[in-house]
């Protein structure tokens, strides 16, 4: 009922009598009314093109409201396989129309910079495919070296490429007007560490530490210690972080992993990693699993990292429910070369 109401409204718009609708899809005008007065249903095969005659969502067919239509885009793009041009301008259709209401201008923009992300994420991985094979047939060339590095975003020696000011301008404005925003005040500290800005990062560690009593604070204490080449307060942070993280502080177990294999210090990476996934609630992050795969892929222990990725998948199914999509095909190609 809803989509033949959807259809005669969209009919209606357009100033379209049924027999013109009909005319379009080959169909009769009795066809037409049918849809429109529901008793009938368009075959599931003219759905697609029923929407795009009309420039709108198969969703929007389906007079499901915003907030399922914006839900069906979410796990679209999560599935992380590339839109092709006209799907794309499509939700960009969609999404734009939903931005004209307030109540769902915010969730409208974050999914749209998700799937410019998403797209941009797809066109790196055709970069990196094809950068490798621009370095073999032009037996190394610097110019195909170079867009190879770039499409696998290796580290750049410049200064002036590599460092983050203009992210930091905006995050520290934005923290200045949000003070009590602990995501933007890590962020901001996140990037302020990696350009060595420390006496900054030190002055805005003050402003989180006002506002977070968790293990986040000795953490980014470590940190800028470390970054400074302060030895003794870096340890002293890292026992800290350890304390805490036996009191089944997941998340800092996890983070101490992140700082032993940052050390190159392998098995007590592995050992944190462990500790953090086995004290994590349920439904648990697959995050310890692939880094432990890695690790084991630095070392060359091709059968360890395998069994970490099928750790992995098996994480994604029983806790996530995922058993097909982008995600997993990932994983499973990752085991496909080690196994080759």
């Amino acid at each position: 009922m809803e989509m033949g109401k959807e259809i005669r409204r969209l009919r209606n718009e357009r100033g379209l009598t049924q027999e013109a609708l009909a005319a379009e899809f080959n169909v009769t005008a009795q066809t037409v009314s049918k849809w429109e007065c529901g008793t009938s249903v368009p075959d599931v095969q003219l759905l697609p093109e029923i929407a795009i005659f009309f420039g709108v969502s198969i969703d929007q067919l389906f007079a499901m409201a915003p907030e399922q239509q914006m839900e069906r885009i979410e796990n679209r793009i999560y599935d992380r396989s590339m839109f092709d041009e006209a799907e794309e301008r499509q939700i960009e259709k969609q999404l734009n129309a939903f931005m004209e209401n307030p109540a769902y201008k915010g969730q409208a923009e974050l999914l749209l910079a998700k799937l410019y992300n998403n797209q941009a994420e797809q066109y790196r991985l055709l970069a990196i495919e094809h950068g490798k094979i621009a370095v073999e047939q032009m037996k190394g060339d610097s110019d195909a070296l170079s867009e190879l590095a770039n499409a696998w975003g290796s580290y750049i020696p410049d200064w002036d490429i590599r460092n983050h000011h203009a992210l930091i301008e905006w995050y520290g404005d934005y923290c200045k007007k949000n003070p009590k925003n602990r995501a933007a005040l890590m962020w901001l500290l996140d990037n302020l560490i990696a350009d060595r800005r420390l006496k900054e990062a030190r002055e805005w560690l003050k402003k989180l530490t006002a506002i977070d009593e968790t293990f986040r604070v000795p953490m980014y204490r470590y940190l800028i210690a470390e970054a400074a080449g302060e030895k003794d307060e870096a340890e002293a942070q890292l026992k800290v972080l350890e304390s805490m993280a036996e009191r089944q502080e997941w998340c800092c177990a996890m983070t101490l992993g992140d700082i032993y294999t940052q050390r190159q210090k392998y098995d007590c990476a592995i050992e944190w990693y462990r500790k953090g996934q086995e004290t994590q609630p349920s439904p648990k992050f697959t995050d310890s699993a692939r880094s432990i795969a890695h690790i084991y892929e630095i070392l060359g222990d091709r059968e360890s990292a395998i069994a970490a990725y099928n750790e992995e998948l098996r994480l994604m199914k029983e806790d996530w429910g995922i058993i097909s999509g982008e995600e997993r095909d990932e994983v499973i190609r990752a085991i496909q070369k080690l196994q080759a």
